[in-house]
């Protein structure tokens, strides 16, 4: 099991879960991968820490499911688990600004058909964004967010 520093206390990812919240993420996915570019752009705080779902973190810390289907991103935070439209709206509010706005116009919107319109695009998004041979590598400078 990795070990990660956050307030200076040694805790292991699952337990880092209640300190700053998570995206698991499918590696090799294009659009995945740039919803995360899109929030290590905007999260300036540096809030959110990532992990593909293809990784040993996201084994240890989601359902089997989750992690077999590469059909949702999930948000593991100190509420708890947040799968598809709703882990992205979320994601969208703790980023602050007007991203925060846009989060809370797709909270209007009833569950049922935001993850329809979310199943729409996961079920397309290779086709659209492309897939990736390997996961995600991140830059020396985003190593520090990313975990197994």
């Amino acid at each position: 099991m990795s070990d990660r520093q956050v307030n200076n206390a040694i805790v292991d990812a699952p337990q880092i879960a209640h300190e700053v919240p998570i995206l698991f993420f499918d590696g090799v996915c294009g659009l995945c991968n740039w919803f995360v570019d899109f929030i290590l752009t905007r999260d300036s705080d540096g809030i959110f820490r990532f992990a593909p779902l293809q990784g040993s973190t996201a084994a240890r810390s989601i359902s089997a499911e989750d992690v077999a289907s590469l059909r949702s991103v999930v948000l593991l935070d100190a509420a708890g688990s947040h799968r598809r439209s709703s882990a992205v709206v979320r994601v969208l509010r703790r980023l602050g600004g007007i991203w925060s706005v846009m989060g809370i116009l797709l909270w209007i919107v009833p569950l049922p058909l935001r993850d329809l319109g979310y199943a729409c695009v996961a079920a397309t998004r290779y086709g659209l964004f492309g897939r990736r041979e390997t996961c995600r590598m991140p830059t020396l400078d985003e190593r520090k967010r990313f975990l197994p």
